[in-house]
């Protein structure tokens, strides 16, 4: 029996398998309300089979997004957009729904990847101001971000569970906080990003702060019979900057907290990152975390095939993977995996006799329409 495929608990969750969709911007939402392209990208990724659909990164304030297509939910005019996208999926899918709450920090105000990426010099259109936790610029050459006083803290602590409030009321069924990838909460973590002096600089224990701050923020917005958790860069891939033994930590304060489950990725806050790529590389950071912490962890990372998947949860290395890049290219990736490994997966009727005749058994016959 394919263990892939089994149930699985995130708090008081249960998800019908144990593949995640990992949440992936889009830089396509207009002043941060989801467009017709959102209906059609997560409609598409709602009917794959997976056990959850985590929204992109979704900016808790204007100054937040990525980029000036990054989606938000800071207004009643978002939360309205967004309302409609997540209507349309409930119709027509059972899929468990995540949403990810977002600061982007210093690497805010930037040019989608398509257009290069870089910053957007303040004043042009699309060009604000960063905020971050120190005046330290991502790459040499750019704007310097503005440091956040104490009251720009209270300010973001408010807008993180604000948005927490409006993703309840849009009846998500779990929202996850990014602290990974070098925004802000990754920041404030890094030694490489963060250089204050006070309370939430210096030691680890003051950079962890405000990240555990947000977390409680967001746990006492967000109702307590749905499960929050996080997602985090085990290492910067820097020497002398946030590691396994710093993530450690993080999870051991978080789990203190009631935190669900960890979502481990790596990297994403310094340009000098050293990757070694290779299937699968972040997933011993992961299988840390769950042995010596104790949390449910979810991995993610160059897992592109259905065995390589099954044996990570097989041998105990995470609890559940996320896919990304390999989504967008299959969509129907869980539909493959569970075919491969004899396993059985929730489609739409309208697709039930697109099954091949070998495998008359490999969709289950769900109940679709609003929860």
């Amino acid at each position: 029996m394919s263990q892939l495929f089994q149930p699985f608990t995130i708090g008081p969750l249960r998800l019908d398998n144990r593949i995640l969709i990992a949440p992936m911007c889009q830089y396509s939402a207009v002043d941060g309300s989801a467009q017709d392209w959102h209906l059609m990208h997560l409609g598409t990724l709602a009917l794959s089979g997976a056990g959850m659909l985590i929204v992109e990164a979704t900016a808790v304030t204007p100054e937040g997004r990525i980029t000036a297509g990054d989606l938000g939910l800071y207004s009643d005019d978002n939360e309205a957009a967004l309302g409609r996208v997540l209507n349309a999926l409930r119709r027509h899918s059972p899929i468990k729904l995540g949403l990810q709450l977002a600061h982007a920090g210093r690497k805010a105000s930037s040019r989608a990847p398509w257009e290069g990426g870089a910053q957007v010099p303040i004043g042009e259109p699309g060009g604000w101001p960063a905020q971050a936790p120190s005046a330290l610029p991502h790459l040499p050459g750019e704007q310097p971000p503005q440091a956040l006083d104490l009251a720009g803290l209270r300010r973001l602590r408010q807008a993180f569970a604000d948005a927490a409030r409006r993703a309840a009321r849009l009846g998500f069924d779990g929202v996850e906080i990014h602290a990974a990838h070098g925004y802000l909460l990754h920041q404030f973590l890094s030694p490489l990003a963060n250089q204050r002096t006070d309370a939430y600089g210096g030691s680890l224990h003051n950079r962890m702060r405000f990240p555990l701050e947000v977390y409680d923020a967001v746990r006492e917005a967000f109702p307590a019979d749905r499960p929050v958790w996080a997602r985090v860069s085990a290492t910067d891939w820097v020497e002398g900057g946030w590691d396994i033994e710093g993530t450690l930590a993080l999870s051991q304060a978080l789990k203190a907290r009631g935190c669900a489950a960890i979502h481990v990725s790596s990297g994403g806050v310094s340009p000098k990152q050293a990757i070694a790529l290779k299937p699968g590389y972040q997933v011993p950071f992961a299988q840390r975390v769950k042995a010596e912490v104790g949390l449910p962890t979810i991995a993610v990372g160059l897992i592109t095939e259905a065995e390589q998947a099954e044996a990570i949860i097989a041998n105990g290395e995470a609890d559940a993977i996320a896919l990304a890049r390999a989504m967008l290219y299959d969509p129907r990736w869980p539909w493959h995996a569970a075919a491969k490994l004899g396993a059985r997966v929730q489609a739409p009727p309208q697709y039930w006799r697109s099954q091949p005749r070998e495998l008359k058994d490999l969709f289950e016959h769900a109940r679709f329409g609003a929860r």
